[in-house]
């Protein structure tokens, strides 16, 4: 399934619970070498192509309902997925620990937003433990269908709930690309390869580095 370009992701939700399925990721994703950065963007330049960051959604740490103005002076990566995604999301989310890392003292300044396609069954609380996982940086975000539907289109990520797919399984899928928006809130960059088996995590690195300056 594609949509507008994007690479687009499957996961199927198990009865593994969401905590389980990250310690298992976590493990293999110390294993795994990042590449070496080169010259110019490794990313996407996804620069007056993509609009600037604008959302309403509710933080599940504070319930506060945020806005692109919450996040302004930060550079932002936005990613949509789902706590009981078995693979994707966990890999996608460690690996941006690993990009963090990487900057040192200078990861204050970047925010990670984690907007759940899957808001039935990822509660506030659920969400404040999944994000927690992953570092300080992280946010966890959840609307109401239509302003989940709002803000997916806005960027073009695909996604579809099916609590009876095939086989009475409980299917999701959604879109595996990370938006990075510069300090002042403008789309700069489309992060594709951080759930792949090589993720540039040292290109990625690289470009954080340029937006933070």
């Amino acid at each position: 399934m594609a949509h507008r370009g994007l690479d687009v992701m499957t996961g199927f939700a198990r009865k593994t619970s969401p905590l389980a399925i990250l310690a298992l990721v976590t493990v293999a994703v110390a294993s795994i070498g990042g590449c070496q950065p080169r010259s110019a963007w490794h990313a996407t330049d996804v620069s007056g192509a993509v609009p600037a960051l604008r959302l309403s959604m509710t933080r599940t740490r504070d319930g506060k309902v945020v806005s692109a103005a919450d996040y302004r002076g930060s550079v932002t990566m936005l990613y949509f997925g789902y706590t009981y995604c078995p693979d994707v999301c966990p890999l996608t989310l460690a690996n941006v620990g690993r990009v963090l890392k990487q900057l040192g003292s200078a990861a204050n300044r970047v925010s990670v937003l984690f907007v759940t396609v899957d808001p039935d069954r990822d509660t506030p609380a659920l969400l404040n433990q999944y994000a927690a996982a992953f570092g300080p940086n992280v946010d966890a975000l959840r609307g109401d269908p239509d302003q989940l539907a709002s803000l997916a289109r806005r960027y073009r990520v695909a996604y579809s709930v099916t609590p009876h797919g095939s086989g009475g399984s409980y299917e999701v899928t959604h879109s595996s690309g990370i938006y990075v928006f510069d300090r002042d809130g403008n789309a700069r960059l489309l992060v594709s390869s951080l759930s792949t088996g090589k993720p540039d995590i040292g290109g990625t690195a690289s470009d954080l580095r340029v937006l933070l300056r």
